[in-house]
């Protein structure tokens, strides 16, 4: 019995942008795939565009993968694979699969638009295919630009997609496609071939717009000699009203929903999500929980939604849930140096924030007391006398309780037990305010807690100065 080949998936981006989102969940479906399967994960840089490829975005793919924790085993850049791809065009020039065109480009337009005139599909007419070796060669040699196509032929390919089922194209609707533009310079199609075939690449996953690119990549593999890999083509990712996703537009650059203080358990479940569905209706899951349950199988065919709500609902779900040593490590680099969380933070701002990036708006009033004006401290018809006289009454029952005391839930039980619980806004609105200076913020045993004893004290005597001026 013949042993199953090592699955082997790749994710191949060109480094001519910032990663996007799209670019992202591609990765991340090819990884858990491997995962699921215990195969490998290669990252292939395709930067054979010399003028748009960049190092920052090399870079920048490879700190998003790293990110969201998609280690890869291998990693390959098209630049440094020339030489591969000119022994394949070399081999397959010499078989006849490869001819040399010298069609201008004004000739092939006016081809275009005469078959577009008949309501023929725009197609290559292959008048360069019959050109005998001494054109070919007196037209080299002069110098005439040219570049090398692949002969197509006309039949009808079938394919089976992992994801939408048999795939059928018609090939005489193509014509001969262009492979180069010359020895030194493969074009996307066929320097992908070439690498899915070297690296014994088992599995393309990638996303529907490629589906077009699939028979020509059929056909040059079998070229080649080489056995095509299987391919599963994902759902486009769309916008709430259906409209498509566009990579040019920035917010759907990874970069920025990081900067924007999205964990990455949330990103990871998000992306999983964005065409991918569980056995059970589950709300959240772990990376190990997916790669348990993943199966192409359920990867639909339709487009999948981006809602920005649907990523916000999932962050704040885990950052509520997050161990308060963990959130104060990847809540630091939001806020301002100096400014250090503590548990007591922690628990009163952690139910409250849907992404980090908001933290700093939210717990700026521990760290730096803003100015807020007097009549803030009244609650409903309260007059200033009776503000001064509560607030101080609130001054003496902090002064009264030991530091050790400066626990949410002893605070609350303290307090209640000398004030009641029948008009506590007028006792607990004026705290609150004058604790954080904020019209809304977390309950007062919350920022008692968070403040402790001595910073309390030196806020409720500013409160008193205030309201007494007024």
């Amino acid at each position: 019995m013949t042993e199953k080949p090592r699955v082997r998936v790749r994710f191949a981006p060109s480094p001519t942008g910032w990663l996007h989102i799209g670019g992202a969940r591609t990765a991340l479906f090819n990884w858990l795939f491997a995962k699921s399967q215990k195969g490998d994960f290669i990252l292939r840089i395709e930067d054979t565009d010399k003028e748009r490829s960049k190092p920052e975005f090399e870079e920048d793919i490879k700190t998003g993968l790293t990110w969201l924790g998609l280690n890869w085993d291998e990693l390959y850049r098209q630049s440094e694979r020339v030489e591969d791809y000119r022994r394949y065009l070399e081999d397959l020039l010499r078989q006849g699969w490869l001819y040399y065109c010298f069609c201008t480009k004004e000739e092939l337009e006016a081809e275009r638009q005469a078959m577009m005139a008949q309501g023929l599909a725009p197609k290559y007419s292959s008048r360069c295919r019959n050109l005998s070796k001494e054109e070919v060669e007196k037209k080299l040699a002069q110098g005439e630009p040219s570049v090398l196509r692949f002969k197509v032929a006309e039949t009808k390919l079938t394919f089976k997609d992992l994801i939408r089922g048999s795939i059928t194209f018609d090939t005489s609707l193509i014509g001969d496609i262009i492979v180069a533009r010359n020895l030194d310079e493969p074009l996307y199609n066929f320097a992908v071939t070439v690498d899915d075939a070297l690296m014994r690449i088992t599995h393309v996953i990638r996303g529907e717009e490629h589906i077009s690119n699939t028979p020509r990549q059929i056909l040059l593999a079998k070229a080649m000699g080489a056995e095509p890999p299987q391919f599963a083509h994902l759902p486009l990712i769309l916008n709430p009203d259906r409209s498509k996703m566009s990579k040019r537009f920035s917010d759907t650059a990874l970069r920025d929903y990081v900067k924007a203080g999205y964990t990455k358990d949330a990103m990871v479940n998000f992306l999983t999500y964005l065409g991918w569905h569980p056995k059970e209706d589950k709300d959240a899951m772990t990376a190990e929980e997916i790669i348990k349950e993943f199966d192409l199988k359920r990867v639909q065919k339709a487009g999948a939604i981006f809602s920005v709500d649907k990523l916000d609902w999932l962050n704040a779900h885990y950052l509520k849930q997050m161990p308060p040593d963990v959130f104060m490590k990847l809540a630091q680099p939001f806020l301002l140096e100096n400014w250090k969380l503590n548990e007591a933070m922690v628990r009163a701002v952690r139910g409250r924030v849907e992404k980090l990036g908001d933290l700093k708006e939210l717990v700026g009033f521990y760290f730096e007391m803003p100015d807020y004006k007097p009549e803030l401290l009244k609650w409903q018809e309260m007059t200033f006398e009776q503000v001064v006289e509560n607030l101080e009454k609130a001054s003496v029952l902090i002064a009264d309780l030991s530091e050790a005391k400066f626990e949410e839930k002893a605070l609350e039980d303290y307090f209640f037990e000398r004030i009641g619980r029948e008009n506590r806004g007028e006792m607990l609105w004026p705290l609150r305010v004058a604790l954080s200076g904020k019209t809304a913020s977390p309950g007062p045993f919350e920022i008692l807690a968070a403040l402790g004893k001595e910073e309390s004290l030196k806020r409720v005597e500013k409160a008193v100065s205030k309201a007494k001026i007024d």
